[in-house]
Formats: C-alpha cells, structure tokens, sequence
C-alpha cells in the first residue's frame, strides 16, 4: 500500500488502535504518554511487563519475533505500532511492515545500523564529516590487541575507549584507565557483549569534557528536538564501577546553553540527517545523539535509533503535546508544521535495580511501598522488570526493576521528590545512585 494511503487511513480516524513494542521502563513511559492522548482507542504493549498491565493489554509476543508483531497488527487493525528498542530495529520490523501496509514509527534496518554497528556509525560519521572521536576497526581480538600497541592511541598510560560492534544492552563500551587496562577488556569483551556482538571491535581516542544527550523526532526531512538529558551510565556512585543500561537521568534546558544548542544542531544534527538522506535512509522516528563537548566542540559518541532507556522516562513525564499527534506527523514528514510543547522546569529519573546488576540479577523478591512512593505528587512510577506473584504482589523479574521519575521547577527540586518516593520503596538487595544528576 502506498505510504499516502496509509497515512490517510490514519488521518480518517478519531481515535486508533496502539501497539507499543517492547517491555521496560521506556515502554512504560511510552504506553503512558499514550495512554493520556484522546486518540488512543485500545492500547497494546508486547510483550509488557506487570506495570504497563494496569494501562495496556500485554500482548505474549516476543518484541524480537517480527513476523508474529506483524500478524498481530494486522489482526487486530492496530493503526500505530511504536517500537521501543533498538533490537527489532535492527532485525528490519519496520521494512516487514512498510511491506505490509502497516504504520509504524522507527527507521527501517539501515537506518537502525547506525546503532546496531558501531563500525558502521563511525563510518558513516567519517564519511559526512560528523565530528566524533579517532577511531579504528579490527576483526578480532588479536587485531584490535596490535592497534592498540601500534600507539595510535597514546602511551601505555593513556586511556583508550573499547567498544563491541554490535547490540550489547549497554553493556558492549568500555572505557579503560591505561594500555593493559585495554587489552583486558579486549580479550573479555565477549564474555560481556557476546560473541555475536564482537564479531568487530572498535577502538576509540578517549575524548574529555561534558557529556549530555540530545533526541529529536525526525520525518525523513524534518525534525524537532526534544529537551537536553544526561545519563549516568556506570552502576556505582562517582561514576565508578562496570557499565549499566542506565542508572538514572536528568533533564533540564540549562545541560545546554542556546550557543551550545545551536552548534550541535549545526554541526550535527543537520549533517547527519542530510547525510541519511544521501545514504537513502529515510529516517523516521527517533534519533539519539549521545555527545561529548569538548574543547574542540561537540562530537558525537554515539547513535541510538530510538528513545533511551532511562532518558524516556525523564523527557516524557514533560511532554504536553499529544504523542499520537507527533507520531503523524512524522508518517505524514509534516514534522515543520506542528510546535511540540514541553513543560518548564526539570525531571529526573532514578532507576532501581535488583541485587547482583548489572551481573546477574537475584529476582523473585516482593516490592514495597510503590503505593505510598506513586501518591507523592509530580511522581511518576515506571516498571521495567517487575511481575506478579500467585499472591498479586509485583516481584523483581530483573535486573533493572523501577524508574522513580519526578518533575520539578529545577533539577534539584526534581530529584529531592523523586529521593523521597525511592525512601518509601524497598526489597531485599535493592541498589541505586544517590548522586544522580550530581
């Protein structure tokens, strides 16, 4: 079906049917935000998770089992299926169902390599001009071993950042203090990431100065920011400790000065969409911009093809336009005809994990107090690996279990609320950061 006819079809109806992909805290966040829109008839989520229940019918489908996702839609005349992560991106369940006539929102897969090959986004960012740090490429553990020595990337006491190729769940970068420090995490790097993950590593120069992320929603030609986040990645306090999905995360306009914003936006949003556009990726949907300023201005870190996981949490408890609205205008490329409204102030997520994460998770254990936390005001309460016992209990199934989201007139205010609903919450093991947005 042309893309014309089925963006009429969408437009034609006063309220649709939704299916959000995925099962985490994002796609809590995303199922919520819908939830709120007038124009979302019957909401879907799969497979879901215990939390997004209470709002959305959890559908038992695997999110990576495209062809079953497709069916489904088809099925039960979804009009809008979201994607939240990044994995049936990458597996191509928006060109399965562009195919067959269905709306979705996402890049379609070679548009997702840009997150789902490092070595393919270094590549692409080198070929455009898109600023980001020294690189280089090997095929395996021996090779990427005889970079490092070659000196491309400083001394023996200069820290060097090694990254799996592929998918990793967050877990495939690390970022290593000296020369050994490197090679140890070179020849482990598949233990962590996994062997499908590491079939390439990328070696990049170490880049200082102030991290923060930028996401905008892209229809192919236009696009339209969405407020300035900053992520904790690392699983202990200062920073410190092995990489996490995400630990938890600010937003707030001031991470970003106007100057700063409007050079990033010129140096490297535009390029990179114009860039897409003359690769043939018609990028639409969610673009992640994971940034370094440095002394010698912004570069790019990375790319994700979708919203963050915790960074949706933070961005949409401040969203007041209406989703469904946004999603058709990026199907429909009118993205430069509507204003998207933020609401003032801050946010802050902190996330919740079990004992064990980001090794392996001890689960099975009853949570306390999420109605005593989710009755303070401004707070916001998404599950990512939660469940229900035989008794109706929600229990941790993972490693990440909750994101306490709260907003707030600055980041301070934000996080203040959101510390004292995590107070009211407990299990036995529960970890997270108090030093988030610090």
């Amino acid at each position: 079906m042309p893309v014309k006819a089925i963006i009429a079809g969408i437009f034609s109806r006063v309220s649709m049917n939704i299916l959000v992909v995925g099962s985490g805290g994002r796609e809590h966040a995303i199922c919520t935000a819908f939830r709120r829109s007038p124009k979302a008839e019957n909401l879907y989520c799969a497979p879901g998770n215990a939390g997004i229940a209470a709002i959305a019918n959890c559908v038992n489908i695997a999110a990576d089992n495209v062809p079953a996702l497709a069916d489904f839609a088809a099925a039960n005349a979804i009009g809008l299926t979201f994607v939240g992560g990044e994995t049936p991106l990458a597996l191509g369940i928006v060109d399965e169902f562009e195919r067959r006539g269905l709306p979705i929102i996402g890049p379609r897969a070679n548009g997702a390599q840009l997150e789902s090959s490092k070595a393919f986004a270094k590549g692409f960012m080198a070929r455009h001009g898109i600023p980001t740090a020294k690189f280089t490429v090997s095929h395996s553990a021996d090779f990427a071993i005889l970079e490092l020595e070659s000196g491309d990337f400083g001394g023996v006491d200069s820290s060097v950042v090694v990254k799996a190729d592929g998918l990793a769940a967050g877990k495939g970068v690390i970022v290593a203090k000296d020369r050994a420090d490197a090679k140890a995490a070179i020849t482990g790097l598949a233990s962590i990431a996994g062997s499908a993950a590491t079939d390439k590593i990328v070696l990049e120069e170490f880049l200082t100065g102030r991290e923060v992320s930028l996401l905008v929603f892209a229809d192919g030609e236009n696009f339209a920011l969405m407020p300035a986040v900053r992520d904790h990645k690392r699983i202990g306090e200062g920073d410190s400790g092995p990489n996490t999905g995400g630990m938890g995360t600010v937003s707030d306009d001031a991470l970003l000065s106007p100057a700063e914003l409007s050079d990033i936006v010129e140096r490297i949003v535009k390029p990179t969409l114009h860039a897409c556009r003359r690769e043939d990726i018609n990028f639409r949907g969610v673009l992640f911009f994971g940034l370094m300023l440095t002394a010698n201005g912004p570069m790019v870190l990375e790319y994700n093809v979708r919203f963050g996981d915790p960074e949706t949490q933070a961005i949409l408890v401040r969203l007041e336009t209406d989703l469904v609205d946004i999603c058709e205008a990026i199907l429909a490329g009118r993205l430069a005809d509507m204003e998207i409204k933020w609401t003032k102030g801050s946010s802050g997520c902190v996330i919740l994990a079990s004992e064990g994460y980001p090794g392996k998770p001890r689960t099975g254990d009853v949570i306390n107090g999420l109605q005593e936390a989710a009755a303070i005001p401004n707070v916001a309460i998404f599950h990512a690996g939660t469940a229900r016992d035989q008794a109706g209990n929600f229990i941790t199934s993972g490693g990440r279990v909750l994101g306490v989201t709260a907003a707030g007139a600055d980041v301070s205010a934000a996080l203040a609320t959101a510390y004292e609903a995590v107070s009211k919450i407990s299990w036995p093991g529960m970890q997270f950061r108090r030093d988030i947005g610090k």
